[in-house]
C-alpha cells in the first residue's frame, strides 16, 4: 500500500471511529511506538529513541488531557496517577537510555489495553443484551421446543 492510501485509510478510520474504538486506537500505537522505540533503544539510536518516546509521551499525554474528572473523579485521579507514572518511565527510558523504564511505561499501558477491551467486550454484550429484550419475541412453548431437535 502506498503511503498516501494509508495516509487516507488511517483518516477515515479514525473519522468513523467510535470514541471507545479512539482510545483503543491510542493504547495501539502508544504500544507501537514504545516498542519501536525499545528497538532503536537496543540499536543505540538515541535520535529514533527520542523521537518515538517523544510520540508515546504525546499520546499518553492525550489521553491524560481526555480524561473527565468531573464525570468520574475517582476513576479518573487513579488512571490519571498510572499515565503520570507511565509518563515519568518514559523520560527515565528517554533521558538516561534505560530500557527497563521504557518496559515499565509498556507494561503499564498494555494492562491498560487490556482492561479497556474487556471494558468494550463487557459494553458491547450489555448493549446486544438490552437490544435483544426490546425485541418482540414471541417466549418459546412446547411446540416450539419439540421442533428443535440437537441431533442432525
Amino acid at each position: 500500500m502506498n503511503p498516501q492510501a494509508a495516509q487516507n485509510y488511517l483518516r477515515a478510520k479514525v473519522l468513523t471511529a467510535t470514541p471507545e474504538q479512539l482510545q483503543l486506537m491510542l493504547f495501539d500505537g502508544a504500544i507501537r511506538f514504545g516498542e519501536q522505540a525499545r528497538i532503536a533503544m537496543e540499536g543505540r539510536n538515541w535520535e529514533q529513541t527520542y523521537l518515538l518516546i517523544s510520540r508515546v509521551q504525546k499520546i499518553v499525554t492525550e489521553m491524560t488531557g481526555s480524561l473527565k474528572h468531573d464525570v468520574y473523579p475517582e476513576l479518573c485521579g487513579k488512571l490519571s496517577s498510572l499515565y503520570n507514572y507511565a509518563l515519568r518511565s518514559l523520560i527515565v527510558a528517554s533521558t538516561q537510555h534505560r530500557i527497563e523504564a521504557l518496559d515499565e511505561a509498556l507494561s503499564v499501558l498494555k494492562y491498560q489495553r487490556q482492561t479497556w477491551v474487556l471494558l468494550l467486550d463487557k459494553l458491547s454484550r450489555e448493549k446486544a443484551a438490552t437490544a435483544a429484550r426490546q425485541l418482540d419475541m414471541p417466549s418459546p412453548d412446547a411446540r416450539m421446543e419439540a421442533s428443535i431437535s440437537l441431533q442432525g
